[in-house]
């Protein structure tokens, strides 16, 4: 008799312990005495062709993941959710201090904004994308002329801003940007062209990073102070 997992899939899992531990045993003995200390969280789309793991090349205790369908960060509240629970304990309790919220080509979330027929049927998936709006209504008023599928990836990419403008409304995010210990990364993977696109803070635009060019940054570690009370107390 076959008690065997019908999901191939699912049965890998057997080999955790014979061929994928033994090689990292050492690294996972480190992790369970010292415990973790990712260097990055990365809010990532939860589409199965997209790996943060594999993209980073990062091993176990290199990388805090968040995955959800579209990449999404709602605005900061005081409601208990996922997202906002494991961006505060990513930079309370771990100290990260590099978030990068990641998007991709043919997201199936944003081709559900763009072109929603369907979503009556998945009423939560339709309220999910709320948080999204702002991106399809950036595209729709500042684009012209695009396809279905130009438009899909234009949507995509200004989503990841929408979400990078969501996540410092989230208060630990905020307070480290303001005490200049926070980056914040806007990447975009093309699937098809096996690229990631990088956010640049200064320009506002994806470009494409290459390892014989600086890294764009969505927004770069710094010291952001509104008020100026050495300048006030001078003046006075």
């Amino acid at each position: 008799m076959d008690n065997g997992p019908a999901n191939e899939l699912i049965g890998r899992v057997l080999g955790f312990e014979k061929l994928v531990f033994p090689n990292q045993s050492a690294l996972f003995a480190k992790l369970t005495t010292e415990g973790q200390s990712p260097k990055a969280l990365m809010i990532s789309c939860a589409d199965s062709r997209i790996v943060p793991e594999q993209i980073m090349q990062a091993a176990p205790g290199d990388l805090f993941v968040c995955r959800n369908a579209g990449n999404i960060v709602p605005p900061f509240s005081q409601a208990n959710g996922g997202v906002t629970s494991t961006v505060e304990y990513a930079v309370t309790a771990l100290g990260v201090r590099d978030i990068i919220v990641c998007g991709h080509s043919d997201c199936g979330a944003m081709k559900a904004l763009v072109n929603p027929v369907g979503l009556e049927t998945m009423p939560n998936v339709a309220a999910w994308l709320r948080h999204a709006h702002a991106a399809e209504a950036v595209v729709s008023a500042g684009y012209s002329d695009l396809d279905n599928g130009e438009k899909v990836r234009a949507v995509s990419m200004e989503n990841v801003v929408v979400q990078l403008g969501h996540l410092r409304t989230h208060t630990a995010v905020a307070a480290g940007i303001a005490r200049g210990e926070i980056s914040l990364h806007g990447w975009f993977v093309d699937i098809h062209a096996g690229q990631v696109l990088g956010l640049d803070g200064r320009t506002g635009r994806f470009v494409q990073m290459r390892a014989d060019m600086e890294l764009p940054v969505a927004l770069a570690r710094g010291q952001r102070l509104a008020a100026d009370f050495q300048q006030l107390q001078a003046a006075e």
